[in-house]
């Protein structure tokens, strides 16, 4: 049995609803063809020619043993490591990229010298912005190994993005495998801080060749690393521009997928929050201006709510949010305190303003991967200027450190841990250890 045919038949046999037929065409007479072909056979008796469908075929493989097949070029000559500078702007020696077609599948990862990419005109990525990306990020611990910190949050989300783009779908686990290699690769990049980290983009983009707008049957998935310090160019509280003339996303959209066209069409937004004094847009949602997200920020509000109850509030997910792992994290940890309500609601802008008039907001900060946790301390809406309280943020210190203490301490049911173990040979073996966030115990 051909290896590609074997790999199918071992997937499927795991499938009670389906049974894989490798038989020649001649056995059915329908199939008049004298080549081989791959038969699926549906538990409702629909059988279905594989081979002529590898739209279907190919993405069911994915990473199957990819990063066994990963390919490494080293770079000749590497860069000089400045001091970590403007988020973004300076990316390491070496990228990861993986080309997928529609009738070859997923061809071998490669790790090779960072360089620019070679995209025809009409890619659809950059005519229809089918393209996706994710970020997470490796942190150095005290002990000086390596950590990224929750890491499959992200695969799963970045594979519930492809499904929306109509891009392929891929092994999550074989991904992070080469995500893992290649940060090893980059280790001596990792900041030696608490305060810094390495970020890690995963990119995923149509390189079909047409203007037409279709489903792709080219993409390339690529990784590219850059050093990152704080996000935003000061650490004091960030202010706020809320006005409902403007919408992020809405329910039916790609809101809770991390898609360039959600974070390109906000510029203009947020250039005219600069004009009226503020870092950031508050976007709204509703004509009741519901509060969704901040810049590219979930958010949190501290306070006493309509019932006197103290409580840490953050928007649900309805679509519009994008599940951030930062959130997630946040939301399992102050639960674990049991000290007040966490509840996931809906919170409006007539319910800020009027909790903000009689003095029971807390505190309110904004999280995400590339800003950790930031404090709010103005908001600025319909005339109005909110001044949030965020000089006593216990709250906001509190989870700030508390994340900090798991990234760079590597508690071994959040990160996923990298270390090196020298054996008694001459050559050094890098393992990596892959545990599932399995309680909130840990963080």
């Amino acid at each position: 049995m051909h290896s590609l045919y074997r790999l199918h038949y071992r997937r499927f046999q795991r499938r009670s609803c389906f049974s894989l037929i490798l038989m020649a065409d001649t056995s059915i007479p329908s199939f008049k063809a004298t080549k081989p072909v791959i038969l699926l056979r549906c538990g409702c008796g629909y059988i279905i020619d594989l081979s002529t469908y590898p739209q279907i075929l190919y993405p069911s493989v994915m990473f199957v043993n990819q990063a066994a097949d990963l390919v490494i070029q080293l770079s000749s000559s590497l860069k000089t490591k400045p001091d970590v500078g403007e988020f973004g702007s300076v990316f390491t020696d070496h990228m990861l990229t993986i080309e997928w077609t529609a009738t070859e599948g997923w061809k071998a990862p490669f790790i090779r010298p960072f360089g620019n990419l070679t995209l025809h005109p009409a890619s659809t990525s950059l005519q229809n912005a089918i393209q996706l990306f994710e970020g997470l990020k490796a942190y150095r611990g005290d002990d000086n190994q390596l950590h990224l910190f929750r890491p499959m949050l992200n695969m799963d989300r970045m594979a519930n993005s492809a499904r929306r783009a109509c891009l392929p779908t891929f092994d999550q686990s074989e991904l992070l495998e080469c995500i893992r290699k290649l940060v090893e690769i980059e280790q001596d990049w990792v900041p030696h801080s608490d305060v810094a980290s390495l970020y890690i983009r995963p990119t995923f983009v149509s390189t079909e060749q047409s203007l037409g707008i279709k489903k792709p049957t080219r993409a390339l998935l690529y990784v590219i690393l850059s050093p990152a310090g704080f996000y935003f160019k000061t650490t004091d509280a960030v202010s706020l521009w809320a006005d409902p003339k403007y919408t992020r996303a809405w329910k039916g959209g790609t809101g809770d997928c991390k898609m360039g066209g959600n974070y390109g069409c906000s510029l203009y937004a947020q250039y005219e929050a600069v004009d009226y004094g503020c870092q950031q847009v508050l976007w709204l949602y509703g004509d009741d201006h519901q509060i969704t997200e901040a810049g590219t920020m979930n958010v949190f509000l501290h306070w006493i709510n309509e019932n006197g109850d103290e409580e840490l509030a953050t928007p649900p997910l309805d679509g519009i949010i994008l599940p951030g792992v930062t959130r997630r994290s946040i939301l399992e940890l102050s639960r674990k305190w049991g000290e007040f309500a966490v509840t996931e609601r809906y919170i409006t802008m007539d319910q800020l303003c009027c909790a903000v008039k009689q003095q029971r907001v807390k505190e309110m900060f904004g999280c995400g991967t590339a800003c950790m946790v930031c404090p709010i301390g103005r908001v600025v809406y319909q005339g109005q200027d909110l001044h949030i309280p965020h000089q006593d943020a216990k709250v906001t210190t509190r989870i700030a450190k508390e994340l900090t203490d798991i990234q760079v301490g590597g508690h071994t049911n959040t990160c996923m841990n990298l270390y090196r173990h020298t054996h008694t040979h001459t050559h050094t073996h890098t393992h990596a250890r892959c545990f599932p966030y399995s309680s909130v115990t840990a963080g």
